[in-house]
């Protein structure tokens, strides 16, 4: 269908990943499996090999229990799900079969929030940590660059069921996230994706305790490159009148990124699985 999944699970990399937010990511890293294939279709998708160009491996359910655990013994301070929506169903059993045989780490769901509600309510009581990179405002922008036109009601009413069932977010006295909601949000140029009045809609549905990562690090990729509005980074401007808003607000928890207009946050994919003790 869209995402081009089949019904068997498919990787691309499992790694120790130090790139995350500083709750996630620790000293130790945040033991990550990216997924291949996806339910949106964005013109500036950074990991657009795997997502529309579906490099990976397909693996048994009994392997992704097993990579899980790997990462575990290998010193991750959770298990990171990145894009992880369309093959909900299968990581369900595999969280459940990972947990059996000593899985212990929180669970981390890294979505890009365009999930229902009913889904997420299947993952109800195993999900530890929602990540979700809430992306636009307005639906003319989810159309035209993600193809998906009903994206900000589908995103909120998931974001409402995250905080629903995880709450604000809980580090640990290690500085490192053991449960809740942690809301991403990727500035993009010319305010095409609507970032005050997300930041609006979260602090009246949400409130300003919700912990929020306002990422700086658009570059064009894949298809923007060609489209205007889309063909260069953000500037600073731009990216402070974000977090000026945020801070007029009243958020009291915001992550915020030096400016970077490169891929040095974009894992290096290949067209074969990757696992951690090959990845650097």
């Amino acid at each position: 269908a869209f995402c081009q999944a089949g019904a068997k699970l498919k990787v691309n990399i499992a790694c120790l990943h130090h790139g995350e937010e500083p709750v996630i990511s620790g000293t130790g890293g945040s033991g990550t499996i990216f997924f291949s294939h996806c339910n949106l279709r964005c013109v500036f998708c950074q990991n657009y090999q795997i997502s529309s160009m579906g490099w990976g491996e397909e693996i048994s359910i009994q392997s992704c229990a097993e990579l899980m655990l790997s990462l575990q013994e290998q010193g991750a301070h959770n298990i990171n799900l990145v894009t992880p929506t369309h093959f909900t169903p299968q990581i369900k059993q595999a969280l459940i079969l990972a947990k059996k045989e000593g899985l212990t780490l929180p669970i981390l769901w890294n979505s890009n929030a365009y999930e229902k509600v009913e889904t997420l309510k299947e993952l109800a009581g195993l999900i530890d940590i929602y990540l979700p990179d809430l992306k636009y405002a307005h639906s003319v922008y989810s159309k035209k660059y993600s193809k998906a036109s009903d994206y900000p009601q589908v995103a909120k009413f998931a974001l409402k069921e995250m905080f629903f069932q995880a709450g604000n977010l809980h580090i640990n006295d290690n500085g490192i996230a053991q449960k809740g909601l942690l809301i991403r949000h990727l500035v993009l140029p010319n305010a095409l994706a609507g970032s005050r009045d997300l930041l609006l809609w979260i602090k009246d549905e949400l409130g300003t305790q919700v912990y929020i990562s306002l990422m700086a690090q658009y570059y064009p990729a894949h298809q923007a490159i060609g489209i205007p509005e889309l063909a260069r980074g953000i500037t600073q401007e731009e990216y402070d009148k974000v977090l000026d808003y945020a801070q007029q607000l009243g958020f009291a928890n915001v992550f915020y990124q030096e400016l970077s207009c490169s891929s040095e946050w974009t894992p290096e994919f290949c067209e074969e699985r990757k696992d951690a003790e090959n990845y650097t």
